[in-house]
């Protein structure tokens, strides 16, 4: 039953003084712009400053968790920010890729202890992932910030 717990943590949805990064492939820019755009416009939503904001790109979602890592291991940044935009083609490569970033991402969260959020997406079509990253509280980039600094305020 909800309330009945001796102790119920959650995390804050305000990011002021947090330094998150957010990591942004390039492949199919004409949605990963419009998730980090999505991304930035969350995090200054919170509180987060642009000074507070480190974007660091990479040529693919296959990059994605090594930037990551790297970034979670400097020790600055409360929380790291996934973008990323795979879509599914003729091939098994989709599967690859999705299946690479996923397990890359969690693996690097859980290496070095810094929440890592997920904002790849995997969709079937060019007109599902335009749906993912229209401007505003459903854009998939934005939805990834907030976690983020929900994860990143979290104390257990």
């Amino acid at each position: 039953m909800r309330g009945d717990y001796a102790v119920t943590v959650a995390g804050s949805d305000k990011g002021a003084g947090l330094k998150f990064a957010i990591v942004v492939a390039r492949f199919n820019e004409f949605v990963t712009e419009l998730l980090e755009a999505g991304a930035v416009d969350a995090l200054q939503s919170t509180g987060v400053s642009l000074q507070d904001i480190t974007v660091i790109r990479v040529p693919g979602a296959f990059e994605i968790p090594f930037a990551a890592s790297h970034a979670a291991r400097q020790g600055r940044f409360a929380a790291v920010i996934c973008l990323g935009c795979l879509i599914r083609g003729a091939t098994a490569h989709f599967e690859y890729i999705a299946g690479a970033a996923t397990q890359g991402i969690m693996d690097a969260s859980l290496a070095s202890g810094v929440p890592m959020t997920f904002g790849v997406l995997t969709t079937n079509s060019r007109e599902e992932a335009m749906e993912r990253a229209v401007p505003g509280p459903a854009n998939k980039g934005w939805e990834a910030a907030v976690a983020a600094v929900e994860m990143a305020t979290l104390k257990i």
